[in-house]
């Protein structure tokens, strides 16, 4: 079942992080370090183990927001977002082992702890913005502002949720396109 606090509809840890601020949700979800904790627990990655982790997670989410904007935007990443994407992976400790994948040998890296919800959260930016075949995209509904990662075949998702917003905005435009029905006279 669905965290009935938070939209988890990014189709990426990242996302659903950044669409916990008040530029794509109204109002801020995340105002204090309580509600950073539930949000942790409702996606299932570590808690934060320090008092700071929340002013930690804040600075990350508003250059992740940067990015998603500039992903959407078809624009490249802006270098501080990077940057902090890469000080969070930095935090990761674990090696390299070698793994048989498909027929196919891979090399994949193992943590060498579960990894901090900061953690988790740079590593999914990264995991998107390696996959050449995931699209950032924004809800095109003009209510909406979440971002999601569009990976369908033909990268033509337009809509957060089809339920949450796809129906409700098709519906809406029909119903303001369909002429009205004149009323007989008596």
């Amino acid at each position: 079942m669905p965290d009935p606090e938070f939209l988890l509809l990014g189709d990426a840890l990242w996302l659903d992080f950044v669409n916990t601020t008040a530029a794509c949700t109204r109002p801020e979800l995340l105002p204090d370090p309580a509600a950073y904790l539930r949000w942790t627990k409702a996606v299932r990655v570590d808690p934060p183990g320090h008092a700071a982790a929340f002013e930690e997670a804040r600075r990350l989410r508003e250059h992740l927001l940067s990015l998603a904007r500039a992903l959407d935007g078809s624009r490249n990443p802006p270098p501080a977002a990077i940057e902090a994407v890469n000080r969070s992976l930095a935090m990761l400790e674990g090696r390299e082992h070698l793994l048989r994948v498909g027929g196919s040998w891979q090399i994949r890296f193992a943590p060498a702890r579960p990894p901090t919800a900061l953690e988790a959260i740079a590593r999914s930016a990264g995991e998107t913005l390696a996959n050449p075949l995931a699209l950032v995209r924004r809800c095109a509904n003009p209510e909406c502002s979440l971002f999601f990662v569009d990976e369908s075949t033909h990268q033509h998702r337009r809509w957060c949720s089809p339920s949450r917003c796809g129906l409700g905005y098709r519906v809406e435009r029909r119903r303001r396109t369909r002429p009205t029905p004149l009323l007989a006279e008596s």
